[in-house]
């Protein structure tokens, strides 16, 4: 954390988003961008940065997410159709490029009761892509190994042309996340 707040980060996690991105260049100027999960807001934090000139990024959680420039912060469920139409309004009414997911449940500590609500979560995630993503857009999504990571691959491949795994170095070696980047949103 405390490279995180030298390098003005508000998360450790903007070094694993700046990390993929390095690799991937999912983050361009002009692109639209959604970021569920955001807070503390690292991710949208590194986004907003990568999407100028003429980007937007949308930041969304239950969670308050202080004030980052430029980027429209929606505190809220991203299921429920009235945030979804602010995320809507926020992109100017266009489609996004890109969804971003950090999301994660409220733990319980019962590892296959986390797993299963952390899938049902990415689940939601790509029904929202396939509302308010481009074709051909990309989802990257932080996904925990385990008992439910089969299913969600599985879901992603139906939704998505290419499905890829990626365990940044960012990442801390005993943690169970890895991320998920599906690539090239399929039509209906």
């Amino acid at each position: 954390m405390r490279r995180a707040r030298e390098a003005g980060y508000r998360s450790r996690a903007a070094f694993k988003l700046l990390e993929i991105d390095a690799r991937e260049r999912l983050l361009r100027p002009g692109a639209k961008v959604v970021d569920l999960g955001a807070a503390p807001g690292g991710w949208s934090q590194v986004a907003a940065e990568r999407v100028q000139p003429g980007g937007r990024v949308v930041a969304v959680d239950l969670l308050e997410i202080a004030p980052i420039s430029g980027v429209t912060v929606l505190r809220g469920d991203f299921c429920d159709p009235a945030l979804e139409q602010a995320i809507v309004a926020a992109l100017g009414g266009a489609k996004a490029d890109l969804v971003l997911s950090d999301l994660s449940p409220k733990l319980s500590g019962i590892a296959s009761a986390d797993q299963a609500r952390a899938a049902e979560l990415l689940r939601s995630a790509i029904a929202l892509c396939r509302r308010q993503l481009k074709p051909g857009g990309a989802l990257l999504a932080k996904v925990f190994q385990g008992e439910e990571f089969e299913a969600v691959l599985a879901a992603l491949k139906a939704a998505f042309r290419e499905v890829r795994t990626r365990k940044p170095a960012a990442s801390r070696g005993e943690s169970r996340e890895t991320y998920l980047l599906a690539r090239g949103l399929k039509g209906p």
